[in-house]
C-alpha cells in the first residue's frame, strides 16, 4: 500500500469514498463545509490517501485523512477507510505516514472520534493502539470524544 498526497484529480473519488462512511460520520457529501475542507487539504499538501491498486490520480480511494497543522497543536480532521478494506492496516499506515510528514515534536495530536455509546465506537481502540488517550472531552451529547497523544522532544 502506498500512501500519496492526494492531489485535485482525487477529490472525486474522495467524495466516492466519504459517501460510503455516511453512516458512522453523518452527511458529507452535501456538506459544502466537508467538501470546502477537503479542497483546502489538498491544496495545502496535507490530504493522504490510498488509492486502489496504487492507481493514478483520480483513481478509486480505498482510505483517506485530513491533517490541520497548527505547532505545536496538531490535529487528525478526518480519516476513513473504505468498508471492505478495513482491518488491513490502511488507517494506521495513513496516521503513521502523517506523523513522519507533518509533525515536530513536542506536542500534541489530537483526533476526535466516536464516543463509547456509537456505532463507530471501534475507532476508539484503533487511536489508543497508536498511544492516544482519551481526554475527558465529550462532544455532541457524548457521541464523540477527543483523543490527544502527546509526543515528546525527538
Amino acid at each position: 500500500m502506498k500512501i500519496v498526497t492526494a492531489v485535485r484529480a482525487d477529490i472525486p473519488s474522495w467524495m466516492s469514498l466519504a459517501a460510503g462512511v455516511e453512516e458512522l460520520f453523518g452527511p458529507l457529501v452535501d456538506d459544502p463545509g466537508f467538501e470546502a475542507a477537503l479542497v483546502r487539504n489538498v491544496e495545502r499538501g496535507t490530504a493522504l490517501c490510498v488509492r486502489a491498486a496504487e492507481g493514478r490520480p483520480g483513481s478509486a480511494l480505498v482510505g483517506g485523512l485530513l491533517f490541520s497543522v497548527r505547532r505545536p497543536h496538531y490535529e487528525i480532521t478526518w480519516l476513513a477507510v473504505e468498508g471492505n478494506a478495513r482491518g488491513q492496516g490502511i488507517g494506521r499506515l495513513l496516521v503513521e505516514a502523517a506523523l513522519r510528514e507533518f509533525v515536530s515534536p513536542p506536542c500534541s495530536i489530537d483526533v476526535t472520534t466516536f464516543g463509547p455509546d456509537h456505532p463507530g465506537s471501534g475507532a476508539r481502540l484503533f487511536y489508543e493502539e497508536l498511544g492516544f488517550e482519551p481526554t475527558a472531552q465529550l462532544l455532541e451529547d457524548g457521541s464523540r470524544q477527543v483523543y490527544r497523544l502527546q509526543l515528546p522532544h525527538a
